[in-house]
């Protein structure tokens, strides 16, 4: 009893005395919008419930006003200001209103998040990593070992790192294969498929990706970005199928791959041509071809569309951002023709000028995934080797803002389907 008494005493006094909520403010107004992800998932882990306030000010956190979390506030540089349960009260009674596209969500748990990468240093960085890094949510690397053992359903959510899920190494043969980190990875590719008992490192990757599919099936969240995204649906759709030339596997590609693709086995795209050439650094139709953009680093954008918060939450969610227009980034993968995007699939964000789509969303089974097209939201045409993008200097970066809901979207309570 005595135990008991300490502890409901210490919330007590850890409760702001003059203040009921306490409100994280999502738009211009923000400090660090990136770091203010990294709160909102912190509260959880305290077992404290957030209520995600969509369409509220750049889609504003609201939590019960606890001092501890004050200070987490001021540590980490969030701007924050608390307020009465009345006035928490009327803000959601604003948003309940049918005329006003807004509505609330409640987290409610700790999303438990791993990264499919392998665990040897790369030569590129990767965008997700570095923004959980920043944002201070952890996460598990995991990669071929962890997967085929089973591991992926004890996580939530899983990011695809920047993997070639065709066996061909990313298409850098013609530029990178005398370079010592290419060599590198070939070897470590070649005896995790031995170890695993494949002959190829494309029989490799099949299996792992049909392990992501069936955690994905399962319920789970998958995330890609970049040529984890393309990569990943060719690689289901030729099931059973060489596309792989000589110089990747040790054989020629079949002849009548491109004929016996199966487009009812990948998740976002259809109809499209592989690249049978082992010479040119692009994987398939699917990502739009450099050469024809005609954009320019200053004019390349692209738009988040607007959803009904109140009827179509999911992608209301994932579209959550104080910038609608949004800077355009390169990648291997920079963005999807839109003429190969299933029309199952939501396009979240678009350039509709040019025909493409940069954010897609769709579900597979019981669960869902976001592909997001290109590499680095902060650095327009990132290169092999270049060192990483420093995020205390984008700390309100809208295109990294768009990782960050997906990070969060396990945590939703899910509500029933309108009718």
């Amino acid at each position: 009893m005595r135990e008991l008494l300490f502890i409901l005493f210490s919330l007590f006094i850890a409760r702001i005395s003059l203040a009921d909520k306490l409100i994280i403010p999502m738009d211009a107004t923000q400090k660090n919008h990136l770091k203010a992800y990294g709160i909102a998932y912190w509260v959880l882990g305290q077992e404290a419930e957030v209520e995600w306030l969509l369409n509220y000010k750049g889609g504003s956190f609201m939590m019960d006003a606890y001092e501890n979390i004050e200070k987490e506030c001021l540590l980490r540089g969030v701007s924050y200001s608390t307020m009465s349960e009345n006035k928490a009260s009327k803000i959601k009674d604003e948003i309940a209103s049918p005329a006003v596209n807004a509505d609330v969500v409640k987290l409610l748990k700790v999303p438990k998040i791993a990264v499919y990468s392998p665990k040897t240093a790369q030569p590129w960085d990767d965008a997700v990593t570095m923004v959980l890094t920043y944002a201070e949510i952890p996460y598990d690397v995991v990669f071929d070992d962890e997967v085929l053992d089973g591991k992926l359903p004890t996580y939530d959510w899983l990011h695809l790192h920047h993997e070639d899920f065709t066996g061909q190494y990313g298409k850098f043969y013609a530029s990178f294969r005398n370079a010592a980190w290419y060599k590198q990875q070939v070897a470590e590719a070649e005896a995790m498929a031995e170890k695993h008992g494949f002959e190829k490192v494309s029989e490799l990757k099949l299996a792992v990706t049909k392990k992501i599919r069936d955690f994905t099936a399962g319920g789970g969240f998958l995330f890609a970005m970049c040529s984890a995204t393309d990569s990943y649906d060719i690689a289901m759709a030729a099931d059973g199928v060489d596309i792989c030339e000589r110089m990747f596997d040790g054989d020629a590609i079949d002849p009548g791959a491109q004929a016996k693709l199966d487009y009812t086995k990948s998740f976002a795209f259809t109809d499209f041509k592989i690249e049978k050439n082992p010479m040119r650094y692009e994987v398939s139709s699917i990502d739009v071809n450099p050469r024809t953009r005609g954009v320019r680093e200053a004019n390349d954008l692209f738009a988040l569309n607007e959803f009904s918060a109140k009827w179509d939450v999911i992608p209301t969610i994932l579209t959550q951002n104080h910038q609608r227009i949004i800077k355009g980034f390169m990648g291997q993968t920079t963005a999807f023709n839109k003429d190969q995007v299933k029309s199952t699939v939501i396009i979240m964000g678009e350039n509709k000028s040019l025909n493409e789509a940069r954010y897609i969303h769709g579900t597979f089974g019981k669960g869902q995934f976001t592909f997001y097209g290109g590499h680095d939201p902060e650095d327009y045409q990132h290169m092999v080797g270049e060192p990483p993008t420093d995020l205390a200097l984008h700390p309100n970066s809208p295109g990294y803002r768009l990782i960050l809901n997906n990070i969060l979207f396990p945590s939703v309570k899910k509500k029933k389907q309108k009718t």
